[in-house]
């Protein structure tokens, strides 16, 4: 199989597993608290990082890191999967799948604001248009379609929700500083973040055995979500010729999980979810083509 072909296959999985969990969540949410999904996700996703370090003979390198390294990346945990999760699965559990997963997809809008600040980039005219797009996509989702009311169905479910994508993009932004293998850093981070989940399970909950539909829910969510999607995702990326060939599938995501979460969830998408969405997705494609659109005038003036 040619490289570009395997690719296009590892991106394919990688989208279709992450298409699933709007729908893994509430599903899983019926059986166990979000604390109890997140904590159980996270052993999961922590177990499978481990495992496939060892099989790979990399375990030993996470560990040669400097210290100051190794340092950056634990707090990296507390970002995600500590912070972002336990936040995004409040949401899940306030608001319908597809206004929680939808209003999630803002994140790539919110890493070009922030890259701002944090990375000292410019902003053109037309990237904030793009943003400004996005953003009302956004408000379209978050009101049911009724953005003169500024009504909301549930405002602290929304809250979370668009919360999430700014925890998201500052630890993209971290992580990205730092140099070396992303399946390290990712176990780094995890291991760390999920010794913080334990603790905070302990003591704002009490640490029971979940029901087996709620543990194989949470287990499906570590190994979906957490953990085998990111290689999958990585393999995309280090066999295609360009990250453009395969960025943009990412964007199937989001409108494959409103058709499982209408099929199996039984939720009625509305059209509001459907609009705002395109509104969203138009956005971030128009920050990735602006550079380019740019450099072109450029050269041609």
């Amino acid at each position: 199989m040619k490289s570009q072909n395997k690719a296009y296959l590892f991106a394919g999985l990688a989208i279709l597993a992450w298409s699933t969990i709007a729908t893994a969540f509430k599903i899983t949410l019926r059986y166990v608290s979000f604390v109890e999904l997140l904590l159980y996700a996270s052993l999961t996703s922590t177990l499978f990082f481990t495992i496939y370090l060892i099989i790979n003979k990399r375990l030993r390198n996470v560990f040669d890191r400097p210290h100051k390294e190794l340092l950056r990346l634990a707090f990296n945990g507390i970002l995600n999967p500590f912070l972002y999760y336990l936040i995004l699965l409040k949401a899940y559990e306030l608001l319908p799948a597809q206004e929680a997963g939808t209003l999630n997809y803002f994140w790539p809008v919110v890493l070009v604001l922030l890259s701002i600040p944090m990375l000292g980039q410019k902003i053109s005219w037309m990237s904030i248009i793009s943003v400004f797009i996005s953003f009302i996509g956004i408000v379209i989702i978050s009101t049911h379609g009724k953005p003169w009311l500024m009504q909301f169905s549930n405002p602290l479910g929304v809250v979370l929700a668009l919360t999430c994508p700014f925890i998201w993009a500052i630890y993209w932004i971290l992580n990205m500083k730092i140099a070396g293998d992303e399946v390290e850093k990712l176990f780094i981070g995890f291991l760390s973040g999920t010794i913080l989940i334990i603790i905070y399970s302990a003591i704002k909950h009490s640490l029971t055995f979940p029901p087996i539909k709620g543990l194989a829910g949470a287990i499906y969510v570590g190994i979906f979500e957490m953990g085998l999607t990111f290689i999958f995702w990585l393999k995309a990326l280090k066999y295609s010729k360009t990250t453009a060939h395969i960025s943009n599938l990412v964007f199937l995501s989001p409108f494959l999980s409103l058709f499982y979460i209408n099929f199996i969830l039984k939720e009625r998408i509305m059209l509001s979810t459907i609009t705002g969405l395109i509104l969203v997705v138009v956005g971030i494609i128009m920050q990735q083509y602006v550079p380019d659109i740019e450099k072109k005038g450029r050269k041609a003036q």
